[in-house]
């Protein structure tokens, strides 16, 4: 028989239990439970949890916000809260102490493989720079569709100025598994590089992500360091 959270006993609720004894004494459905606020007719939030949950965490965290708002009782609202608490882990996650690390477009390419590996959208983000070419900051502009993820330049200088950085590292992952460069790319890598060279800061590389393997526009040749074009 369905069981409302709110008619159990007080010591049983999620919320009542995390001030009680901590988070640490919840479930992951419990955790979850608390992020949706509430259930649907018949199922209260600790089930509809469960249903969730039934693939693990993992599973959950590679879902984007539509897929989750299409599911029965979540909608965009649950939906964004879910993909918020992710994204929050993940910072946390990458966040470490003491002096930035540097880019190293072989290291950072590795990585972005295996993370980019599940995802069947185009993802572009970007690296912001400092003139040592630590990375300052790390954030994802904007989510494509299977062919397409570029926006506006102006996105990008933005963010850029922002984070008071020297030199910008873009990439994105190509979910074809072929990590080649379109002509697309091509011509949108020239066209920001033009664009922050106007505010004195420079594209350091342009990688691009498939199944096994990426691509460095910089050592393709397609970017060239400003530095040498200045001598």
């Amino acid at each position: 028989m369905h069981e409302l959270i709110a008619d159990m006993p007080i010591d049983e609720r999620p919320r009542e239990r995390m001030l009680t004894h901590g988070a640490q004494s919840l479930s992951d459905a419990e955790l979850l439970a608390i992020l949706l606020g509430s259930g649907v007719p018949g199922k209260n939030a600790i089930e509809l949890a469960r249903e969730l949950l039934h693939d693990g965490f993992s599973s959950l965290a590679r879902s984007d916000a539509e897929q989750l708002a299409k599911r029965n009782g979540i909608g965009m609202a649950k939906a964004t809260r879910i993909i918020s608490s992710f994204e929050i882990a993940r910072r946390v996650a990458k966040h470490v102490p003491g002096d930035p690390p540097h880019f190293d477009a072989d290291v950072f390419g590795r990585g972005f493989i295996a993370r980019s590996r599940s995802l069947r959208q185009e993802h572009l983000g970007a690296l912001f720079l400092d003139s040592r070419r630590r990375i300052l900051r790390e954030r994802e502009i904007y989510v494509g569709t299977a062919f397409k993820a570029f926006v506006s330049t102006r996105d990008v200088v933005r963010l850029a100025l922002d984070a008071n950085a020297t030199g910008v590292v873009l990439y994105h992952n190509h979910p074809s598994g072929d990590p080649s460069p379109s002509e697309e790319d091509l011509k949108y890598t020239r066209r920001m590089c033009d664009s922050l060279r106007l505010i004195d800061i420079q594209l350091i590389d342009h990688v691009i992500a498939g199944t096994n393997g990426f691509t460095s526009l910089k050592q393709r040749g397609v970017i060239e360091d400003q530095r040498k074009r200045r001598k």
